[in-house]
């Protein structure tokens, strides 16, 4: 290409070089080069305006995880920039590749704390993958290449690029197919393919401890939906037939309804699959980071077994638990070679009778329950409900932070991947609404539904207006208790349920202190059907749980976006429950 483009020509081109569809992008003063740029490029990428850069940078991760494409947002300067930090962070936490392009001051001004101006590269240093801050026209192609690269291959992960307002204007030749310069991270890139070719230590040894192994488990994250690696999952279950447990990240990577599912792990996963490895001798860990919500006392996590740990990035290794084996490559690469390896062995342990029985005898002693008899709408039955009726439907459950969330990996059962998305990692409230926006512009032939809390829904609940604006069809079921619902659960757990600022209703209703359910319209606050209502969504609010099936169909039923709020008990826990740094031997029943 011979003739001169500005620097917000040469970004938006080198996005749609790199087959970017989408990006979700709020303006402001020193980004207005960009948004220009974007309208010169409306037949080949579609801008989402969310209505706070928070909700963008969820939307653009909605995007990635539904996909496991790239997710791009934007933002301007300042405040634009830093409202994009949690975002940012979110991402790193559970390896979702997001771009984060923000506007900067001019050069000139930079380090002056010009208005709105933000040290955001700084800011973000530690919870990014990688970053930049352009400050020649001429480099710009190349660091957008670099920065997609970086950010979608390996383990995949956020990557910010700071562009000043200057360099945004300024004008040269583009480099578009200048050669990328990461000699480092192509060196380990080169480093983990040859881990598994070499086999060091050998693919021989993981099938020598199968042979061995009496009460094996495979303890799988969200590498192996990341890597695309769930039916090599699958296929090499079935063939060991080892049972499998998953992270939260790991949720969708097994079919729940499989007899070799031990469902979700840790401080809120089912007994059984805590049980199970707390007594297994050899635990195959698959793209995972040894959580602490996952292993509580590390001491005393599966102290029984070997442990086979198998990711592509090499820091995690030995970071939390120390492995017998350890393997850094891609978990796909692995798994196709050991499926590969498995058929030729002599039938493995992994098979024995025993095992199998007595996990069978682990969900009969210890099934995942609640009382069905309640006269009131409680939250599993809610959630059961949902899944009953979406199963036959292509259908993407999202959710915020909280109890909702533990009730959705616990009693909505995943048969796909990437057909569940949660800020697993941060933890971060508000994640709900924005990040099944971002799916829905992602997958808009599948149904998507935003399971989320009162507490959380309401931190982003402007981005209502961006699905009503941008035609969004997502649905959102509020399990609506009026309060911070977990913190909730550890007041009553734990500090003698006395409450500290967790009730969210008006002070004028005494009985949500202690005494009563909370249910009623008198006590009600916000009005969430009221408020979609001003937003042109549809909804419904359900006291009644005769009434809840009918009003899950309406709502399904509906082209449009639409909010079901649900009223449930405050009292009702996320059980079992294994208290943060125990073990299985703590773990609440009841």
């Amino acid at each position: 290409m011979s003739e001169q483009l500005s620097g917000a020509d040469i970004l938006v081109q080198s996005l749609v070089n790199a087959g970017v569809t989408v990006t979700f992008s709020y303006p402001g003063g020193q980004a207005i080069p960009l948004h220009q740029a974007f309208t010169r490029f409306r037949d080949k990428l579609r801008v989402v305006l969310p209505r706070h850069e928070q909700g963008g940078g969820f939307a653009a991760q909605g995007y990635a995880r539904a996909t496991g494409k790239l997710g791009v947002c934007t933002a301007t300067s300042g405040p634009g920039a830093t409202n994009l930090v949690t975002a940012i962070a979110d991402a790193k936490m559970d390896s979702i590749p997001i771009l984060a392009i923000t506007g900067q001051v001019p050069t000139s001004s930079i380090g002056s704390d010009a208005f709105q101006e933000s040290p955001i590269v700084e800011m973000c240093r530690g919870i990014t993958k990688h970053h930049y801050l352009v400050t020649d026209v001429n480099d710009l192609a190349r660091i957008v290449k670099e920065a997609i690269y970086v950010a979608t291959t390996g383990r995949p992960g956020p990557v910010l690029v700071d562009i000043p307002k200057n360099v945004q204007v300024a004008q040269c030749v583009p480099g578009f197919d200048t050669p990328m310069d990461l000699p480092g991270y192509g060196k380990r890139d080169d480093e983990k393919r040859r881990e598994l070719s070499v086999a060091n230590p050998p693919l021989s040894t993981i099938i020598d401890l199968l042979h061995k192994a009496k009460k094996p488990v495979l303890y799988v994250g969200g590498g192996v939906i990341a890597a695309g690696a769930s039916a090599e999952l699958s296929a090499f279950a079935e063939k060991t037939r080892i049972p499998v447990t998953t992270t939260m990240m790991g949720l969708s990577a097994f079919p729940r309804g499989h007899q070799l599912s031990l469902g979700m792990l840790g401080m809120h996963g089912t007994a059984y699959a805590n049980h199970a490895v707390n007594e297994c001798d050899l635990l195959l860990a698959l793209g995972v980071r040894f959580d602490d919500r996952v292993t509580g006392n590390v001491a005393t996590f599966a102290k029984n077994a070997k442990i086979v740990h198998i990711d592509i990035d090499p820091s995690e290794i030995n970071k939390v638990k120390q492995a017998d084996v350890a393997v850094v490559a891609d978990v796909k690469a692995v798994l196709t070679a050991l499926l590969a390896a498995v058929p030729n062995a002599p039938q493995t342990a992994a098979a024995a009778p025993d095992w199998h029985a007595q996990i069978a005898e682990w969900k009969r002693d210890f099934p995942l329950t609640y009382d069905r008899n309640s006269p009131y709408i409680l939250p599993q039955f809610a959630v059961e409900e949902l899944c009953r009726q979406t199963k036959d439907r292509e259908t993407i459950i999202v959710t915020g932070v909280g109890q909702h969330q533990m009730w959705a990996t616990q009693y909505y059962h995943y048969s796909k991947p990437r057909t569940w998305i949660s800020s697993c990692g941060a933890g971060t409230m508000g994640f709900g609404l924005p990040a099944a926006m971002g799916a829905k512009v992602a997958c808009p032939d599948q149904t998507v539904i935003d399971i989320d809390g009162d507490g959380s829904f309401l931190m982003n609940i402007q981005e209502m207006a961006t699905c009503y604006c941008e035609k969004i069809p997502v649905k959102a079921v509020i399990l609506n208790n009026q309060h911070l619902g977990m913190v909730v659960q550890w007041e009553d757990r734990f500090f003698k349920a006395n409450r500290a600022n967790t009730y969210l209703g008006p002070i004028d209703h005494p009985e949500t202190f202690g005494k009563g359910t909370g249910i009623g319209p008198d006590v009600r606050y916000p009005d969430f059907a009221g408020i979609a209502k001003g937003f042109k969504w549809d909804a419904l609010q359900v006291d009644r749980k005769e009434d809840l099936p009918k009003a899950i169909k309406a709502m399904l039923d509906n082209p449009g976006p639409f909010l079901l709020d649900i009223t449930i008990p405050y009292q009702e826990h996320v059980l079992p429950m294994i208290p943060a740094g125990t073990s299985v031997a703590e773990m609440i029943y009841q």
